[in-house]
């Protein structure tokens, strides 16, 4: 089966789908099929491969933000392929993908990547109602199949009223190697020495106020033990790293939170104890299974999908209103106690989230589609 994914870009300043499409393209290669994942670029044009995976880069043009390419698109009108998967939405690519699709009478199918929840939805809501008119005119109509990478974002699917088939398959989560993980806590401990004197509470995502990661300084200032440090860890986009830094300085609390830029930086997990995310809304949330397969517990809201950790007794899913009081027993309970939960759900990802296992998933829900 040849495939043609297509995201608009695979740079790490844009969170976890950056990782997650390049990994699912991996495995779906590994899956035995062929494959090619197009993306655009600030940078020129550039190509690498690996294990039957093609990996193309274009250069974007103006306005960068909505990536634009006409190489991408040129690229696209000569393309042969069975299947078009193109992952977001509100961005030129869509409507590349969209036509290619057509072109090819193939199935077109979508990974919205959280951007039809109800917080996503809203938030610059004008813009892409114009983002569908003159953007991607017709696409999210066109869809022959969706992905969905929890069952709450095919809810979501279904809340903005597009009966197209979907395909629930979650992300897969890599256990760290050895090697990496210790040269990670090596590198922080260096960066940020107390690291290794204080029990550390670790936020890891981008500075995005769909994040609250001001709301999380309050909390933790409100809520926390004097000897737990915070660290906060991220890609700038709403906030930068000075202005949470002289966030911090103003709230008085100089002395119990420290804020990094992630860019060109090992994952921190390694160095905490508790993980930390209160966003308003998570289609996956990657980071929160990546800490756990990092051995940390997480305290994260319900708007993520991961009320298993409720259930399973892995960690704390609570609604914003209650996010006080779950990160205050969260603390109570300690290194050691959180050390032998995060165990437990080191050991629960590893059983349930593999892309070995989402890549079928997809190679079995493709040949099910009519364009």
């Amino acid at each position: 089966m040849r495939l043609t994914h297509i995201t608009p870009s695979l740079e790490v300043r844009h969170g976890g789908p950056s990782k997650s499409v390049r990994a699912l393209a991996g495995a779906l290669a590994r899956g035995g099929a062929d494959v090619e994942l197009l993306a655009t670029d600030p940078g020129p044009a550039r190509e690498d491969r690996e294990e039957g995976l093609a990996v193309r880069r274009f250069p974007r043009g103006w306005p960068e933000r909505f990536c634009p390419s006409p190489r991408l698109r040129a690229y696209l009108r000569t393309d042969r392929t069975e299947i078009v998967h193109h992952h977001s939405v509100w961005l030129r690519t869509l409507h590349y993908a969209h036509t290619c699709a057509a072109r090819n009478r193939v199935p077109f199918v979508v990974s919205p990547r959280g951007m039809l929840n109800d917080w996503a939805w809203h938030h610059h809501g004008r813009r892409k109602q114009l983002a569908a008119r003159l953007i991607h005119p017709g696409a999210l109509a066109a869809v022959d199949g969706w992905h969905a990478t929890s069952e709450q974002e095919a809810r979501d699917i279904r809340a903005r009223g597009f009966e197209q088939p979907i395909c629930l398959a979650p992300n897969g989560v890599e256990l760290p190697a050895p090697e990496a993980f210790a040269a990670a806590r090596d590198h922080w401990l260096e960066a940020c020495p107390e690291l290794g004197q204080r029990p550390t509470a670790l936020f890891y995502a981008r500075f995005h106020r769909k994040k609250r990661v001001i709301e999380l300084i309050d909390a933790w200032l409100e809520q926390a033990p004097a000897d737990w440090l915070l660290l906060l860890v991220g890609i700038p986009e709403d906030y930068a790293v000075a202005a949470l830094q002289a966030y911090v300085q103003r709230s008085l609390g100089s002395a119990r939170v420290r804020v990094f830029d992630g860019a060109n930086r090992p994952e921190p997990y390694a160095v905490a104890s508790l993980f930390v995310l209160p966003s308003h809304s998570e289609n996956f949330g990657l980071a929160i299974a990546e800490a756990m397969a990092n051995g940390v517990p997480a305290v994260v809201t319900d708007g993520s999908p991961w009320a298993a950790l409720n259930d399973r007794d892995l960690g704390w899913c609570v609604p914003w209103a209650d996010y006080p009081s779950a990160l205050r027993a969260a603390l109570a309970e300690g290194p050691d106690r959180l050390r032998a939960r995060g165990q437990r759900a080191r050991a629960w990802v590893q059983a349930e989230y593999s892309w070995a296992k989402a890549a079928a998933t997809l190679l079995a829900f493709y040949p099910t589609l009519r364009a």
